[in-house]
C-alpha cells in the first residue's frame, strides 16, 4: 500500500507547502519521506472486490430487516399489478370494443384507473418504507465512519489527507445513499418486471416471446461490457475528486501562507491541473455512457419493429388478436425497459461500489495503537514516568529513538532538549500513548501504558501542543474542552493561572466571546494561553508541554512561566524547552542527540560538562540570557 506523509513543522525546519497545515504533536518525518499518494489510501484500485463492497453495504440494512422485507413484498405487489394493465387493455380491444359495448368499455376503464391508483398507493408506501430504512442506515454509516476516523491514532492522521477523509464522509456517502435508496429498489423492481413480462409475453405468443429474447443477448452484453469499463473508471474518478477536495481544504487552511508568499497563481495552476484530470476522467465515463444508451435504444426499437412485423402478420392470419398484439407490445417494452434501465443502474451502482470501496478502506485500516481487551483502568497516579530501553520508529527501519532509559520522579519538572530531529517530540508522544514503542516499555507508576485504557491514561495527562488549536465556540467552551462539567469559577481560575483572564475580560462578551474557525480571531499568544488554561483546568498529575510558550512575547512568557511554576509544584511536568527560562526552572534536563540520551543533569551540571548542552547554550541560550539582561 502506498501512503502519503505530510511534513511537519519544527523549529529550524522549512515550512510545509503552501496550504498544508502541520498538525500539533505530529511526528517529524525524515527528509524524503513524503510520497505522493492518496493519504492513507491507494493509488491503484482498491483490494476490496465490488461484490464484497455490495455485501458490506447491504449489511448496514440488517438492523432494519423488517422494513426491508415489507419493501420487498410491496415490490412484488406493484410488479404484479403492473402486469395487469396490458391484459386489461387486451380485454378492452378484443371484447368490449369488438362488441361495441360502451358500458363494458367504461367498466374496464374504471378497472384500469382503480388498478393505477392502488399501484400508486402501494408504491408510495414502498418508497417511504425504503427511505426510512435507507436514511437510518446512512445515518449509521456516516456516524460510524466519523467515529472510526476520530478514534484512529496519530499515525493514521499523519498518513491521511484531510480532504480525502472529508470526501468519503460527504460525497462518497451521498452516492451510497442514492444507491441504497433508489438503485437497489429499482434493481429489484426491474428484475421482477423482467421476469413477469417474460412470462406474460410467452403466454400471449411463444413466437413473440422468442423474438423478444433474441434481442436480449446483445443488450445484456452491452450492459455487462459497459459495467466492466465503468467500474475502474468510477473508482479513479472518486479518488480524483478526493484529491480536489484535499487541495481545497489545504489551501483554505493555509490561505495566509499562500498570500504571504504571493503564491496564488501557483495554487490556482495546481488546482486547474487537478480539475483538468477530473474532467478528463469524467469525460471517459460520459463517452462510455454516450455509446451505451443509443445502442440500447436502437436494439429496443429494432425489437418493436420486428414485433409489429411478425405480430401484424400473425393478426392478419388470425393466429393472434389485435388486443394480444397491443398487449404484447406493452410486455415487450416491459421486457426491454429493465435492460435499458441497467445502463442507469450500472452508473449508480458502480459509483456506490467505488465509494464503498473507498469507505471500507478506512474501516479496514487497523490502528497501530490498540487498546487491549483486558486493559485495566489506570488508578490515580503520583506521576512517576519510566522509559525502559525504549526504541521507536514512525516507519519501519527508520528509528528516531534508540534504547532510551530514564526516570522522571513524581512532582519533578524535566526539560527535554536537543537539535531538530533528535526525538524530543517522539518522547512526549509516547507518554500518553499517541504512538506505541517499537521495543522496550513506558510505565507510569509501574503500569505499562499499553496495559491500561486510553481514556484513563489520557485523562491524567494534560498535553499542551506547540501549535495552539481552538475549536469554533466560546472561549469558555474551549477552556472547558477537557472538563465540560467545569464551573465558571473553575474556568476563570484556570484562565488566571494561564495569564489569560485579563485579555478575555477585555472583550465585550468576556468568556462568552466566540472564536473563529481554529481561533483565527485571536492572536497566537492569546490562543496559546487559552490552551494552557485548558490543560490546567484538567488538573492532571502529569503535565506535558511542547514548547508551549513559543508563541508569546517575552513579558507574557514570563507571566505564564511564573504561573506554570506554581501550578507544576504538585505535579510531574515534562517540557520540550527552547527558552532559557524554562531550562533554568527545570529540576533536571535530558539532552538528546539523534534519538539517544547523551547528557542528563541540572543546568549548572551540564554547563560544567562542556558537551552537547554547553554547545546548545553557547549557540542559542546565551543569546536569550543577554537579551533578558539587556
Amino acid at each position: 500500500m502506498v501512503v502519503e506523509t505530510r511534513s511537519q513543522v519544527r523549529p529550524g525546519q522549512r515550512p510545509p507547502e503552501a496550504g498544508q497545515a502541520a498538525r500539533p504533536g505530529a511526528p517529524r518525518r525524515p527528509p524524503g519521506a513524503e510520497r505522493e499518494g492518496e493519504g492513507f489510501g491507494i493509488v491503484s484500485r482498491s483490494s476490496i472486490t465490488p461484490m464484497e463492497s455490495v455485501r458490506r453495504l447491504l449489511g448496514f440494512l440488517a438492523p432494519y430487516r423488517r422494513v426491508v422485507i415489507q419493501v420487498i413484498l410491496l415490490l412484488f405487489a406493484t410488479a404484479l399489478l403492473g402486469m395487469a394493465t396490458p391484459y386489461l387493455i387486451q380485454q378492452v380491444i378484443d371484447k368490449a370494443l369488438t362488441l361495441g359495448n360502451l358500458p363494458v368499455v367504461a367498466l374496464y376503464a374504471l378497472g384500469i384507473v382503480a388498478l393505477s391508483l392502488t399501484n400508486a398507493a402501494l408504491h408510495t408506501i414502498q418508497r417511504y418504507s425504503l427511505a426510512y430504512s435507507v436514511e437510518n442506515a446512512v445515518y449509521d454509516i456516516r456516524n460510524r465512519l466519523y467515529e472510526w476516523i476520530i478514534r484512529m491514532p496519530f499515525g493514521f492522521h499523519d498518513r491521511s489527507r484531510t480532504g480525502q477523509l472529508i470526501s468519503r464522509l460527504t460525497s462518497d456517502i451521498d452516492r451510497i445513499s442514492r444507491f441504497l435508496g433508489f438503485g437497489i429498489a429499482e434493481l429489484a423492481s426491474v428484475t421482477l418486471t423482467f421476469l413477469s413480462a417474460s412470462i406474460m409475453l410467452f403466454r400471449m405468443s411463444v413466437q413473440l416471446g422468442l423474438l423478444g429474447w433474441t434481442i436480449l443477448p446483445p443488450m445484456i452484453w452491452i450492459a455487462l461490457r459497459g459495467s466492466q469499463e465503468l467500474g475502474p473508471r468510477f473508482y479513479g474518478l472518486r479518488q480524483q475528486f478526493g484529491r480536489i477536495t484535499a487541495q481545497i481544504q489545504e489551501n483554505y487552511a493555509g490561505v495566509r501562507v499562500v498570500k504571504a508568499f504571493a503564491r496564488e497563481q501557483l495554487e490556482i495552476s495546481k488546482f486547474r491541473r487537478e480539475l483538468q484530470e477530473f474532467n478528463r476522467r469524467r469525460m471517459g465515463v460520459i463517452k462510455i455512457f454516450a455509446l451505451l444508451q443509443p445502442s440500447m435504444s436502437f436494439l429496443t426499437n429494432l425489437g418493436l419493429v420486428l414485433l409489429l412485423a411478425v405480430g401484424g402478420h400473425a393478426v392478419l392470419q388470425g393466429k393472434l388478436t389485435l388486443g394480444q398484439l397491443v398487449a404484447s407490445q406493452g410486455y415487450m417494452m416491459m421486457l426491454f425497459g429493465p435492460i435499458r434501465m441497467i445502463g442507469w443502474l450500472m452508473i449508480m451502482s458502480q459509483e456506490a461500489i467505488a465509494s464503498g470501496q473507498r469507505m471500507f478502506e478506512i474501516f479496514d485500516t487497523q490502528p497501530e495503537v490498540k487498546e487491549k481487551p483486558d486493559a485495566i483502568e489506570l488508578p490515580p497516579v503520583k506521576g512517576e514516568i519510566r522509559f525502559e530501553h525504549v526504541s521507536f520508529a514512525y516507519e519501519q527501519d527508520t528509528e528516531v529513538l534508540h534504547d532510551c532509559s530514564f526516570v522522571i520522579h513524581p512532582r519533578e519538572t524535566v526539560a527535554i532538549m536537543g537539535a531538530t530531529g533528535s526525538g524530543k517530540t517522539s518522547i512526549i508522544n509516547l507518554i500518553p500513548r499517541f504512538y506505541d514503542v517499537t521495543s522496550g516499555r513506558v510505565t507510569i507508576d509501574g503500569y505499562d501504558v499499553r496495559d491500561v485504557t486510553l481514556k484513563s491514561l489520557r485523562r491524567q495527562i494534560g498535553t499542551i501542543f506547540q501549535e495552539a488549536v481552538l475549536f469554533s465556540g466560546t472561549i469558555a467552551e474551549n477552556i472547558a474542552y477537557g472538563r465540560p462539567d467545569a464551573t465558571m469559577d473553575e474556568i476563570i481560575a484556570a484562565a488566571k493561572i494561564a495569564q489569560a483572564h485579563d485579555f478575555i475580560m477585555s472583550f465585550p462578551d468576556g468568556y462568552q466571546t466566540r472564536v473563529g474557525e481554529r481561533g483565527v480571531t485571536l492572536s497566537g499568544g492569546q490562543r496559546q494561553r487559552i490552551t494552557i488554561a485548558r490543560a490546567i483546568l484538567l488538573n492532571p498529575p502529569i503535565l506535558i508541554m511542547d514548547d508551549s510558550t513559543s508563541s508569546v512575547d517575552i513579558e507574557t512568557e514570563y507571566q505564564i512561566q511564573q504561573a506554570l511554576n506554581a501550578s507544576m509544584r504538585n505535579r510531574t511536568a515534562v517540557v520540550i524547552a527552547h527558552r532559557l527560562s524554562t531550562v533554568k526552572n527545570a529540576d533536571r534536563i535530558i539532552v538528546l542527540d539523534r534519538g539517544r540520551i547523551v547528557e542528563e543533569g541540572t543546568h549548572e551540571e551540564l554547563l560544567a560538562l562542556g558537551g552537547h548542552y554547553r554547545r546548545i547554550y553557547e549557540t542559542t541560550l546565551a543569546q536569550q540570557e543577554e537579551k533578558e539582561v539587556a
